[in-house]
């Protein structure tokens, strides 16, 4: 074959895929989407889909079906989006919780990031660190500073081993050259029960767990995790400001992918959407009430976020000395 026939087979096979691409981006969703959600209804991951499924649904005419897929912190409902076919049809929840999780995780089945196509990142909001109520500390700074008079005797709750709250408050003592000693409970309710019953006496917990009892005055806030305020708690200071803490930047986040080799002209779409929505008064609200803030992004901007999230607590898991399972 000569070369000008190679050229022309060539430009030929690009622009039938090319004009397939095009077909399938106008054509898509043709059937139901299912959105996976790796833990139980009601929590974060839930909710924040719940809101963004409901309102696809509108948009692109096709029902946005939220299964719950939950255990192993996650990583069930990860393994199931990384075997699923890659036509865009099965999507995901991804939260700081999985990507812990993996750091976590000696033996995997699949690569934590590499296995997934990053659609976008929809939401983020920081924790809250709260104190019994008759903790002598008023702030960041006497924490750190009793903490240091008293070496190991600071007790700090959380919902499980492994979690945010937890690796948070790990992170936390790295930063601060202090000790302090972890119990971990099932639950953020059993975690706060803990803490309002004096048996703990710091926790580190998101917005939407703890509002009610920082409303109600029954726990002392000292600052939140984020690099920035937060418009639920806006005279909470972070605990960057402290000048004690630099760079503590934790965040609880929100984010939608599907399995590696979706059609790009698919992300694309899905991207645009979620983008589109997120920006809606009423959804804008909505995430925001329930203790997170709206974000966007692009798939590759997601992408560095994950691949960033990793490497940052990976670095903190190997310090803290957790064991991998």
């Amino acid at each position: 074959m000569n070369p000008r026939s190679v050229r022309t087979l060539t430009a030929a096979a690009i622009f039938c895929v090319t004009t397939a691409t095009a077909i399938q981006a106008q054509t898509y969703p043709s059937q139901p989407i299912k959105m996976i959600v790796s833990f139980g209804v009601g929590g974060g991951s839930d909710i924040v889909s719940r809101i963004i499924a409901l309102r696809m649904q509108d948009k692109l005419g096709q029902p946005v079906v939220v299964e719950n897929r939950t255990g192993s912190g996650g990583m069930i409902g990860n393994e199931i989006v990384a075997n699923a076919p890659k036509d865009g049809y099965t999507i995901a929840n991804m939260s700081a919780a999985q990507i812990i999780t993996a750091t976590l995780t000696k033996q995997m089945r699949f690569h934590p990031i590499d296995a997934f196509d990053p659609i976008v990142l929809v939401a983020e909001g920081g924790l809250v660190i709260s104190v019994r109520p008759d903790y002598p500390a008023k702030s960041v700074k006497e924490l750190i500073d009793l903490a240091n008079a008293e070496p190991d005797k600071l007790v700090f709750a959380s919902p499980g081993f492994g979690g945010t709250q937890h690796l948070a408050a790990e992170w936390f003592t790295q930063i601060a050259g202090i000790k302090m000693r972890h119990v971990p409970f099932r639950t953020s309710p059993e975690a706060m029960t803990a803490l309002l019953g004096r048996q703990v006496d710091v926790l580190f917990e998101t917005v939407s767990a703890v509002i009610g009892q920082v409303e109600a005055n029954e726990v002392r806030p000292l600052a939140v995790t984020g690099k920035d305020r937060f418009p639920a708690v806006p005279n909470l200071p972070t605990a960057i400001e402290s000048g004690l803490l630099p760079g503590y930047d934790v965040s609880t986040w929100y984010g939608f992918f599907g399995p590696k080799g979706m059609p790009p002209a698919v992300v694309a779409r899905l991207n645009a959407v979620i983008n589109e929505i997120i920006k809606e008064k009423d959804i804008s609200e909505k995430l925001t009430k329930i203790g997170v803030l709206v974000k966007g992004s692009t798939p590759a901007e997601f992408d560095q976020h994950l691949r960033s999230e990793f490497a940052k607590w990976n670095a903190v898991r190997e310090k803290a000395n957790l064991p991998q399972k």
